[in-house]
């Protein structure tokens, strides 16, 4: 609350159990934050949100409002992670998706608010913005292809609607394709081609390979998300990334590389329904509103994933 020392900053994180929580609430920990998780479990574990610092979890789903908001009670800010982010799925179940993505993403704001905290962060994506002329920006006139990321942008809506309705400073960031370590729960390209090649399985090439992407290191993100909660721009959007374009055939490539006592093979199936050919963001906003400054190589990044889930075995 305003005027709290930063001993006793407290902040949920909903989602927090997951790979992304998990490493965020590290990053918190060391900048003095106390750390409570709201997880349904579904995918991460309480003992890897225990071993990073976390001092309270509860175990619930962002759709049951009441439970949200008790967990709420007495936090300086919330950060929204909670989310269905499967895009194939989410074609398959759009009503799901939608369900999750956007009644609980208003069910946290309407916690937030009734919480009176400081802040709100949405972790939003780069789906909203769909098929564009990259680099993506704020500027963009969004026309999302999957439920996805039509259930991030709605959630980006609310955001803005709570900043104007109830004067909540909210901040909405659109994460480009997340990597790092601890992800052996994720299904995005970087961990499900480790895992793939760990266990001697070929690459799973969707297309040609020529699609692009912005690869966002973890520790990277930490340091926008941590500003957004400290000082934040209320009400505003930001597009996260690196400002560098990847193809998956050079991802494949950089990986392959790391293994070199393997023989990784690339099977390449038919493009997938609701996904984007070209993806990566110009962060100029996110340099001038939250002096965020990307600093983890691709290179750099992978080997440390290669070390994490080689640590593993």
């Amino acid at each position: 609350m305003a005027g709290a020392s930063p001993a006793q900053r407290r902040v949920l994180v909903t989602g927090g159990c997951g790979f992304v929580g998990v490493n965020l609430t590290r990053a918190l920990v060391t900048a003095g934050w106390e750390v409570a998780v709201y997880d349904d479990l579904s995918t991460g574990t309480c003992e890897a949100a225990e071993a990073a610092g976390c001092s309270t979890i509860i175990e619930g789903d962002v759709r049951d409002a009441d439970r949200l908001r008790d967990a709420a009670r007495g936090i300086d800010a919330i950060i929204h992670l909670a989310a269905h982010t499967n895009v194939v799925e989410s074609v398959a179940d759009p009503t799901f998706d939608v369900s999750v993505n956007v009644l609980g993403t208003l069910n946290a704001l309407l916690a937030a608010r009734d919480a009176d905290a400081s802040s709100f962060v949405l972790a939003s994506s780069a789906a909203p913005l769909g098929e564009i002329d990259p680099p993506g920006h704020e500027g963009v006139v969004p026309r999302p292809l999957s439920p996805y990321g039509a259930s991030k942008l709605a959630g980006e809506g609310l955001c803005s609607a709570f900043a104007g309705s109830y004067g909540l400073a909210t901040v909405a960031l659109r994460f480009t394709n997340l990597y790092g370590p601890r992800c052996g729960h994720k299904g995005s390209v970087v961990a499900a081609f480790m895992k793939r090649v760990m266990a001697d399985e070929p690459l799973v090439v969707y297309g040609d390979g020529t699609q692009t992407r912005d690869f966002l290191y973890v520790d990277d993100l930490n340091g926008a998300l941590l500003a957004a909660i400290e000082r934040p721009p209320a009400g505003e959007l930001i597009q996260l990334g690196t400002g560098v374009e990847t193809s998956i055939n050079e991802l494949v490539e950089q990986i392959t590389a790391m293994f070199p006592d393997r023989a990784v093979r690339v099977v390449r199936e038919p493009p997938r329904a609701g996904e984007i050919q070209r993806s990566w963001s110009d962060i100029t906003k996110a340099r001038e509103l939250l002096g965020y400054a990307p600093r983890t190589k691709l290179a750099d990044g992978l080997a440390a994933v290669r070390d994490w889930f080689v640590e593993q075995t």
